[in-house]
């Protein structure tokens, strides 16, 4: 019976270091396949800033908001979210492009269209029309800044920072320069 026990002993034993053996193994290979997601993740890392950086509009935040201080908020309002005198900015910039925001700009904000394009505007259109109509007045008419050179040398700032606002990315306050 004695060699019966030390047998059973033994491979009750060479059981248990086959079994901590699994385990240190699948110990490490987890602890490897950590660390490769980690390198993963730093190379990734780089990459999704790259495409974030690239995703932005082109120009500062800070020197836009500080065009826009000087040139537009007398009329916009500090924040761009309108006055009496001239619309919330914020939805009308949300959807539009760098190109039509230069254009409207730089040439004449003007709503005129033919009357093929006149249904298909959007709400933001609409409301401007209202607007008007509640208050009886002119039509909103914003001068051109194209022979202004300030706003002309520095319409991407201002978009960058008229965009910003409209995404949520900015809140009304001075930017970080």
């Amino acid at each position: 019976m004695a060699k019966f026990s030390t047998f059973a002993l033994k491979r009750r034993f060479e059981r248990m270091t086959a079994r901590r053996h699994g385990l240190l193994y699948g110990a490490v290979f987890t602890s490897a396949l950590l660390l490769a997601g980690c390198a993963v993740e730093l190379q990734n890392k780089q990459a999704a800033q790259e495409l974030a950086q690239r995703s932005k509009p082109p120009g500062s935040v800070y020197t836009g908001w500080r065009v826009f201080q000087n040139k537009c908020a007398g009329c916009h309002g500090p924040a761009a979210t309108g006055t009496a005198r001239a619309p919330n900015l914020l939805p009308r910039v949300r959807a539009m492009g760098s190109r039509r925001f230069v254009g409207l700009v730089l040439q004449r904000y003007d709503w005129n269209l033919p009357a093929a394009q006149a249904g298909s505007e959007s709400a933001a259109f609409e409301a401007l029309i209202e607007e008007i109509v509640r208050r009886k007045e002119d039509a909103l008419t914003m001068p051109a800044w194209q022979g202004e050179p300030v706003v002309s040398a520095h319409i991407m700032d201002l978009f960058a920072y008229v965009s910003a606002r409209a995404q949520g990315s900015q809140g009304p306050g001075r930017p970080a320069p």
